[in-house]
């Protein structure tokens, strides 16, 4: 746990800084404190989503039968966009569905892919806190964009010279309120089943070294 934690922990700190150095406006009836307390509390619960990224990310890159990467930039066509439109109301009729990923009009962040060698698989993750549910919007865009993916992830392999049997997308809503529901959905209990590597209790070890260090700050 060590190993992850010494990756991540730049990261925690440089949070911990700009979280220190924020400035806030008192409420009138809150007062300063307690305005302080949500401010920070508010800004530390967006900016651990992505230390929550990370720290699958790097854990993920640590098992030696995984290649892992982020993609800022996957291509997504205008084709595969149009066919997931049709089956939102069915999500899982896209399942076995595969599209090619050339002349892409749109890009989208895909926050880790994992190519298991064991099994010649690829899957895509889009990795969110999940302590509460998203709205209606939002949820049908987290769909569609995932749903995109799942469609494009073969052909993305290959441009990538992978020559997988099978492509999986999943959204791993690591605290368990799912937005998206099962098959597509994974929580933080499943992740170590789901990877066949340990993952959950280094990611913890994350999660707790940045509570205490927020912690320190509220008590400051």
């Amino acid at each position: 746990m060590e190993a992850l934690l010494d990756i991540v922990r730049p990261e925690i700190e440089s949070t911990i800084e700009r979280l220190k150095a924020m400035e806030f406006r008192p409420d009138p009836i809150a007062g300063e404190h307690f305005s302080r307390v949500v401010s920070l509390m508010s800004s530390a619960y967006k900016r651990h989503g992505y230390i929550l990224e990370r720290a699958i990310l790097e854990r993920l890159r640590m098992c030696p039968n995984f290649e892992v990467w982020e993609d800022l930039s996957f291509p997504a066509q205008s084709a595969a966009d149009h066919f997931v439109d049709a089956t939102l109301a069915n999500p899982e009729a896209v399942i076995g569905t595969e599209m090619g990923c050339d002349d892409p009009h749109r890009t989208l962040q895909v926050d880790a892919i994992v190519f298991d060698k064991a099994t010649n698989s690829i899957k895509g993750y889009e990795i969110k806190r999940g302590a509460g549910l998203h709205d209606a919007g939002k949820r049908r865009s987290i769909l569609r964009d995932f749903l995109c993916v799942q469609i494009l992830l073969k052909s993305y392999a290959r441009s990538r010279g992978f020559n997988p049997d099978t492509s999986n997308s999943h959204i791993i809503f690591y605290y368990g309120q799912c937005s998206i529901k099962k098959p597509f959905s994974l929580t933080a209990e499943e992740l170590d089943i789901h990877f066949g590597w340990p993952v959950r209790e280094h990611v913890e070890a994350v999660n707790e070294e940045f509570r205490r260090m927020l912690f320190q700050i509220l008590s400051g």
